[in-house]
């Protein structure tokens, strides 16, 4: 018989502590050994793929009051230093298990209906943000590519070299965003521009900067994401 679970009650932290050991059931540091960590992903993520279907189901995170707005508390963090990139000559590219492949420059990107959030960005090294974030729903971006039926998760590649991937259910989460804006303003570039991943479900390092090429994928390829290559958690929810 298999568990049934009261879904009125259930939260984002309660499915993560019923879980138990989703992802290693616990988020490595970056001193930490990989041992395992292929094993670990194998047997893992069926469930981390149930357990991220019931939060997304649920609804949008709550946000944040404009004046709990932290300005300037955003850490700078590049594994390979920042890019230059220049926002005429961007394109962001979509492709992979799709119908309709696309290039969209960042002005195309910008005439598209705008999303606005305030939310907490909860990085692994220990501290937090409240930043208001502005940008395309990426579940918007994704329609227009029409996914094929068996397609089940997102990679992400950036200008600087570092990849992600995400699960497809919280791609499409409302909350998930490429952004252009922080906190009303254009993005700095060190914070990631000319558009940047964000995100109340995820970590910090699951949140990509100067996003380049965003790839729909019906299986998860070896190379699963720059840290968790390296050992850490690849659900990385929150």
């Amino acid at each position: 018989m298999g568990l049934i679970l009261p879904k009125q009650t259930l939260s984002r932290r309660k499915l993560l502590q019923w879980s138990g050991f989703v992802g290693g059931s616990f988020l490595l540091n970056g001193c930490s050994s990989s041992w395992g960590v292929s094993q670990v992903n194998q047997w893992t993520e069926p469930l981390n793929q149930t357990i991220q279907q019931l939060m997304v189901s649920q609804r949008p995170v709550p946000e944040f009051a404009a004046n709990q707005i932290e300005p300037n508390s955003l850490l700078i963090n590049s594994f390979n230093g920042v890019p230059d990139i220049d926002p005429k000559t961007y394109r962001l590219a979509i492709s992979g298990e799709v119908n309709n492949p696309i290039q969209l420059s960042l002005g195309e990107i910008q005439a598209l209906p705008m999303t606005s959030m305030i939310i907490r960005h909860i990085c692994v090294e220990g501290w937090a943000a409240i930043v208001q974030w502005g940008g395309i729903r990426l579940s918007d971006l994704i329609k227009l590519v029409q996914p094929k039926d068996d397609v089940r998760y997102v990679y992400f590649k950036s200008a600087d070299g570092y990849y992600e991937s995400w699960d497809l259910a919280a791609s499409l989460h409302p909350q998930t965003l490429l952004a252009y804006q922080k906190n009303g303003e254009p993005i700095p570039q060190d914070n990631g521009a000319p558009l940047r991943l964000a995100s109340p479900i995820k970590l910090g390092y699951k949140q990509s900067k100067w996003v380049t090429e965003v790839i729909l994928t019906k299986q998860l390829m070896p190379k699963q994401g720059y840290w968790e290559d390296r050992g850490y958690e690849w659900f990385a929810g929150l």
